[in-house]
């Protein structure tokens, strides 16, 4: 049976879900909550974090990345296990694993123990998130009903980081750094009470043998090329991106044709010859990357050279999660009438004006927060059609392998908008910073790495060389704000072209395709 035929079989059962249904899904918005929110804490708890462990540039990058690209290197193994063993069962074994582990991060001792814990949490993770939009996919076959679904899982996301930004901020003014891990647990006990009674199990009536080569291989390709991306940003092309990222690609050659020669492949590649499946995840992976990018330079603006409260800075920014949101929902009755070929583009020219706008920005806050509103309605209603899209083009019975693969482009963005567009922000920052006479060399050399680093410095010298610090480093961080908002436009105008030529007729995709063989 071809694909397109395995799709017009489920469009035809579909049926539309009761209110057992909806509050399946209140139960599994929780861990996609938590996930949103970790990632939104853990921008604004930076500062803190730099204060008290004082990581390097390095470390300070991997804090944030390791979760991400452990869970990058993972989506597709536990998504494809999810189909096998049971989707429910793998969201289980991920959140009770992730809420104890996110407590060993609340109480580490130094940088690197909290990366090894951050790492940790992917682990877990990697199993959380397939399973959230796969069972959706199982839940909600009528696809009106379905677009709704995943225009509120979406939102989710957004609605947690906009309130991790506020709950941590209270968290940060009254607690230590480490207390806004601990928000995992409040937030996954209810998921492990009440997901048995109401979200059904699910699987692929009929998965095929586990493929422990394929497993590795996958894990293979991922690590090495993100590791070597996050190379490159931090210390420039040299030898040993170029050799990881060769390794990388070459185990992904071996990757792709051991699934093309099975007659049970791990993750089924009929999916990446759809325009729409591929396209969106290409719209995913740029639009996360911009958002991410945006969040990293603005959370350390507003608190380090602004000098606002975590909290404060966190409410600055409600209004464009708040649009993030309800673009995200507003989103669904037009995209049952207009194009997504027309509707992802639209949504995104918004982002690219949002970045365009941070140059005029950097030096007043409100034309920052509407910089920012800008760029939520634009990620919002993209991100809500690309999603169902990639569920809409794959079968029921690979719904888990589907949403890993999109779970992959989402969490690589994650790594991308760090790693890329923050480590390009970070050596704009040490090559614009013009140290001020008077400074020890200790100093001086703390005070390079990064923003935090130079207002921890300021803090110990007499008030004029202070000052001076203080004014150079500003300066110097929001030189590299201009350059990389500039870069992050680019990325966007490049998701909204793709989205133009690739998501042509996809309207009622999974109805009217051709078949694909």
């Amino acid at each position: 049976m071809t694909l397109t035929e395995e799709l017009r079989i489920a469009e035809k059962a579909g049926r539309r879900v009761g209110a057992r249904g909806w509050a399946a899904l209140i139960v599994l918005m929780l861990p996609v909550l938590l996930v949103s929110v970790d990632n939104t804490v853990l921008s604004f708890a930076l500062p803190d974090i730099a204060r008290d462990l004082q990581p390097t540039s390095i470390e300070q990058l991997w804090i944030i990345d390791a979760y991400p690209l452990v869970l990058a290197g993972l989506l597709v193994t536990m998504g494809t296990l999810g189909d096998r063993f049971g989707r429910r069962r793998m969201l289980l074994i991920g959140a009770t694993g992730f809420a104890a582990v996110s407590v060993l991060a609340a109480f580490a001792p130094t940088a690197a123990a909290l990366i090894a814990a951050r790492a940790a949490m992917g682990v877990f993770g990697a199993m959380l998130m397939p399973s959230t939009l796969s069972l959706l996919r199982s839940i909600f076959t009528d696809r009106d009903q379905r677009r709704l679904a995943i225009a509120v899982w979406a939102s989710m996301f957004s609605a947690g980081a906009a309130l991790g930004p506020i709950v941590g901020g209270l968290l940060l003014e009254h607690f230590a750094w480490g207390s806004v891990f601990l928000l995992s647990v409040p937030v996954l006990i209810p998921l492990l009470v009440l997901a048995p009674f109401l979200v059904p199990e699910s699987r692929d009536p009929h998965p095929g043998r586990i493929d422990p080569l394929s497993i590795v291989l996958s894990m293979l390709t991922m690590l090495p090329i993100v590791y070597a991306i996050k190379e490159v940003a931090v210390h420039g092309f040299g030898a040993i991106p170029v050799v990881l990222a060769v390794a990388g690609l070459g185990f992904g050659v071996v990757f792709v044709r051991r699934q093309l020669a099975s007659s049970s492949p791990m993750l089924d590649m009929r999916l990446f010859s759809r325009g729409a499946f591929t396209g969106a995840l290409l719209v995913n992976l740029l639009s996360v990357i911009a958002l991410v990018g945006f969040l990293y330079f603005v959370a350390q603006h507003l608190q380090l050279i602004v000098g606002l409260t975590p909290m404060t800075a966190g409410l600055a920014l409600v209004p464009g999660m708040a649009a993030m949101i309800v673009a995200g929902l507003l989103v669904v009755p037009i995209s049952r009438r207009v194009s997504p070929r027309v509707v992802v583009p639209v949504a995104l020219t918004l982002s690219v004006a949002a970045y365009l706008l941070v140059p005029l920005a950097v030096d007043s806050v409100p034309l920052l927060v509407a910089a920012f509103t800008l760029l939520g309605v634009g990620i919002g209603a993209a991100e809500t059609v690309s999603n169902e899209l990639v569920l809409a083009t794959a079968p029921p019975a690979k719904a888990g392998a589907a949403s890993a693969v999109s779970e992959t482009a989402y969490e690589l963005g994650a790594v991308l908008g760090t790693a890329v567009l923050g480590g390009i922000l970070a050596a704009a920052y040490r090559s614009g910073l013009v140290m001020p006479a008077g400074i020890p060399d200790a100093a001086a050399a703390a005070a390079r790495e990064t923003l935090a680093g130079a207002m921890t410095v300021a803090d110990t010298l007499a008030p004029a060389t202070a000052e001076a610090l203080r004014t150079a480093a500003a300066h110097a961080f929001d030189s590299g704000v201009v350059v990389t908002a500039l870069i992050g436009a680019a990325l966007v105008a490049v998701a909204a072209v793709i989205a133009a030529t690739t998501l042509r007729g996809t309207r009622e995709a999974s109805r009217t395709a051709p078949p694909v063989h």
